[in-house]
C-alpha cells in the first residue's frame, strides 16, 4: 500500500474525531491564555493516539506539546485553539444572532485550525505506526494568537529549535499555499494621568487624560501619510476615563498596533508615535507611561517547506463538502448583494473549472491552487505569531476552504460557517 492511500484511509478512519474536537472548541469559545477546555479535548485526543503531552509550556497554563515517534527527522506542526471577543453567534446562522451568555466566538476559524492540526499529527502518528519508519511529530499547542502572540514565548524558551521543519494551516475561503511574507507588529498601551476636577465648576483646576488621547490621536492620523506605503497603524480605546461627561478625566489609555514588514521598520515608527504621546502629555499637563505589551516577528516563508507541503495538499486534494454544507454556503450566499453574488460565482466557476451554475449551487472552493514562487515576493499587511517560528525553523502553511468566498475573517459571518 503506498503512502498516499495509508494517510488517505488514516485521515478517514479519523474524520469524527477531528469533527468532534472541532464542535467542542467552537463551542468553548475561550480567549486566549484561557482555553482551559479546549486545550483538555486536544489533549486527550493526542494521548488516546499514544502521544506524550508535556503541559506548562513557556510558562503558559494552555500551552503543551505533543510527541509521538523516535529520531529524525522532527516535524512539528502548530496548532491554535482561541476565540475573539464580540464574535458569539449561531452555528449556521445566516443573520447576526449571537449566543446568549457568551461573548466570544471563533470568528478566525482557530476551532478548526486546532483541531485539524491535531488531526493532521495524529494520522503522521499512524502512518508512522503502520510503515515503522523513522522520525517524530511534534504537535504545538499555542495559545493566544490572537494579541496574545503565544508563539513569541515559546520561540524564547526554545521550543523549536530542534524542529527540522513546521507545518500550519489556517481555514479562509480557498485551498492554496499561504506562501506571501507577512509583516511584523508591535502592540504598545499608551497610559494618560491627570488630574480630576469639575469640568464646569472649575475646568482649570483638572488636567485631562482623556484630552491627551485625543490629541494623541490626532497626532499619529498626520502621521500616516508619512510611514512606507506597507505600514499599518492600528488603535482602541483600553481606557476612555469614565461616563461622566462633567467629570476632567484624570487617566485614559489607548492601545496601538504598528505594522510593517520588519520589526526594525515597526520600532522606528514605535519611536515616532512614542514622541506623538509626549507630545500629547505636554500640551495637556499630563504624564504619559508607555509600555510595549507585545509583538511579534514578520513571517517568512521557506519555499523547500511550501513546497513540500502545496505538493501533499495537491495530492490529497481540496475539502470534501457535503450536502449540508452547501446549503449552509447557499444561504450566506443569498444575504449577499446581487452584484457581489455574480461576482463570486464568476470568480469561483474559473477557479475551479466548472459553470457558473454549478459554482451557484456549490458555492465552495474545492480546488486546490499550487504553489508558485512568486508568491514569496507578495507582502500581505498581516500578522501571524507564526512569523517567529519561521525565523527559527523553515515554515509553511497552507488555506483550506471553510465558508464562502469573500467572507472576511474576524466577523460573525466567518464565526456562523
Amino acid at each position: 500500500m503506498d503512502d498516499l492511500k495509508l494517510i488517505m484511509d488514516a485521515a478517514e478512519d479519523r474524520k469524527d474525531l477531528i469533527t468532534f474536537m472541532n464542535q467542542q472548541v467552537w463551542s468553548f469559545a475561550e480567549p486566549g491564555f484561557r482555553e482551559y477546555k479546549s486545550a483538555e479535548v486536544l489533549i486527550k485526543a493526542l494521548e488516546d493516539a499514544g502521544f506524550t503531552v508535556e503541559k506548562v509550556i513557556a510558562g503558559i497554563e494552555t500551552a503543551f506539546v505533543a510527541r509521538f515517534g523516535h529520531g529524525r527527522p522532527v516535524i512539528g506542526i502548530t496548532a491554535e485553539y482561541d476565540a475573539l471577543p464580540g464574535l458569539s453567534q449561531e452555528c449556521g446562522c445566516n443573520e447576526k444572532k449571537p449566543i446568549a451568555g457568551q461573548a466570544y466566538g471563533h470568528g478566525c476559524g482557530h476551532c478548526a485550525l486546532g483541531s485539524g492540526s491535531v488531526g493532521a499529527a495524529i494520522i503522521v502518528s499512524d502512518w508512522l505506526r503502520k510503515t515503522g519508519a523513522e522520525g517524530t511529530i511534534e504537535l504545538y499547542g499555542t495559545p493566544a494568537e490572537e494579541g496574545g502572540f503565544g508563539k513569541v514565548f515559546m520561540a524564547r524558551e526554545h521550543c523549536f529549535d530542534h524542529l527540522d521543519m513546521c507545518f500550519s494551516w489556517h481555514p479562509g475561503d480557498s485551498n492554496a499555499a499561504m506562501a506571501a511574507r507577512l509583516v511584523g507588529n508591535l502592540c504598545v498601551r499608551f497610559t494618560f494621568h491627570g488630574k480630576a476636577a469639575h469640568a464646569a465648576a472649575s475646568p482649570q483646576s483638572g488636567r485631562s487624560a482623556l484630552d491627551a488621547c485625543e490629541l494623541m490621536n490626532v497626532g499619529v492620523n498626520y502621521l500616516r501619510e508619512h510611514v512606507i506605503d506597507k505600514a499599518r497603524i492600528h488603535y482602541a480605546y483600553l481606557d476612555a476615563g469614565g461616563q461622566a461627561p462633567n467629570v476632567v478625566q484624570d487617566h485614559a489609555a489607548l492601545l496601538y498596533y504598528m505594522r510593517a514588514p520588519k520589526m526594525y521598520q515597526s520600532r522606528e515608527i514605535y519611536g515616532r508615535i512614542s514622541d506623538i504621546a509626549r507630545g500629547a502629555a505636554l500640551m495637556t499637563g499630563t504624564d504619559v507611561d508607555i509600555r510595549i505589551v507585545g509583538g511579534l516577528c514578520d513571517l517568512i516563508p521557506n519555499a523547500t517547506a511550501q513546497t513540500i507541503l502545496s505538493d501533499a495538499f495537491v495530492a490529497t486534494g481540496g475539502p470534501d463538502f457535503d450536502e449540508e454544507d452547501y446549503a449552509i454556503a447557499r444561504s450566506f450566499m443569498d444575504i449577499l448583494p446581487a452584484e457581489k453574488k455574480a461576482e463570486i460565482i464568476k470568480r469561483g466557476a474559473m477557479m475551479n473549472r466548472i459553470s457558473e451554475e454549478e459554482f451557484a449551487a456549490r458555492p465552495l472552493n474545492t480546488a486546490v491552487i499550487p504553489f508558485a514562487r512568486e508568491q514569496m515576493n507578495m507582502i500581505v499587511t498581516a500578522s501571524t505569531d507564526v512569523g517567529d517560528v519561521s525565523y527559527i525553523t523553515p515554515t509553511a502553511q497552507v488555506n483550506a476552504a471553510t465558508c464562502i468566498p469573500g467572507t472576511p475573517v474576524h466577523t460573525w459571518e466567518h464565526t456562523a460557517m
